[in-house]
């Protein structure tokens, strides 16, 4: 049963890798669209896609389990926090680019995230994609009372 799953990698059994139905299949296929691996997308496009995935999901966590979650500023203590953590994760990643990108890039780089310019890009993204995130989920959130009585009113 299980070799009908996991098999050598392209039936080679030298190359010390397994296939299985999520390196092969659709999780590659998944893993391959995400914005790090997508081929021919701009650093400041990767940057803004995980940015404002990264922002979007952030502000729940503050907002429902943060100190002010029982308080009429549960909402704005949440943006603000997770504005805070996104702009606390930009300075890492324009840390991490001036350190593993200070030497110059090798000639026939074709991965523009590999040098420094294009990590600058990426992480300016980032911010303007994060902030973007969290102010979107706010505004979600703060309508939200509003969303769900329009949702009511269709479907009662």
């Amino acid at each position: 049963m299980s070799e009908e799953f996991v098999r050598p990698w392209r039936g080679d059994p030298m190359q010390g890798h397994l296939e299985t139905p999520v390196s092969a299949g659709l999780g590659m296929a998944l893993i391959n669209n995400l914005p790090a691996y997508r081929p021919g997308l701009e650093p400041s496009r990767r940057g803004l896609e995980v940015g404002m995935a990264h922002g979007y999901f952030l502000v729940g966590p503050f907002y429902k389990l943060g100190p002010l979650r029982d308080s009429e500023y549960a909402l704005a203590a949440g943006v603000m926090a997770a504005l805070g953590l996104v702009l606390i994760l930009t300075v890492c990643l324009s840390l991490y680019g001036s350190v593993s990108f200070e030497k110059p890039s090798p000639q026939g780089t074709t991965d523009q995230l590999q040098t420094a310019e294009g990590w600058s890009s990426f992480t300016g993204g980032f911010l303007i994609g994060g902030a973007g995130g969290v102010l979107f989920a706010g505004v979600l959130l703060f309508f939200l009372p509003v969303l769900q009585g329009i949702g009511n009113n269709l479907f009662n």
